[in-house]
């Protein structure tokens, strides 16, 4: 009998692989995103992946930031607008937006809207704060404070 294998898990494995293959044992921690004409950094970490905008299925009587319900292999996942969450407009929909899903330690099936992904990278301890420098606050506090809601 053949062994079935997860597309995600196959994904994440290869990723890891290719990874250490060309870094070492180095992993990309950090994601820059475009919230609002805003930068972020994301911990890798609180994400399982990152998507283009798939087709929404609207939710009626949600507030203006929840934008809808997306399917993603089966499950699915409740879509929040970040900019709109930030009452600084709305993601514009355009083929640059991209969906963060939420990694699945937050226990919930979400994901954010955002406007783009700025940059992927794993800054040395030096440079760490240089960037930060560039970039507002980090993502994790903002999922950390909407997952013990």
């Amino acid at each position: 009998m053949s062994k079935r294998l997860n597309l995600r898990e196959f994904q994440q494995d290869l990723i890891e692989r290719m990874q250490a293959k060309g870094r070492g044992d180095d992993q990309i921690s950090t994601l820059g995103v475009q919230i609002a004409e805003q930068n972020w950094l994301v911990d890798m970490h609180d994400l399982s992946e990152v998507l283009p905008l798939p087709p929404l299925s609207a939710v009626p009587l949600t507030k203006p930031w929840f934008v809808g319900v997306i399917n993603v292999r089966g499950m699915l996942y409740g879509v929040s607008d970040m900019a709109a969450y930030q009452q600084k407009g709305r993601a514009s929909g355009a083929a640059v937006n991209r969906v963060l899903l939420l990694a699945e330690r937050h226990a919930f099936n979400a994901a954010l809207l955002v406007d783009r992904v700025l940059v992927c990278a794993t800054p040395a301890p030096g440079r760490k704060a240089r960037l930060a420098g560039k970039f507002n606050i980090t993502m994790s506090r903002e999922i950390s404070g909407i997952s013990s809601t």
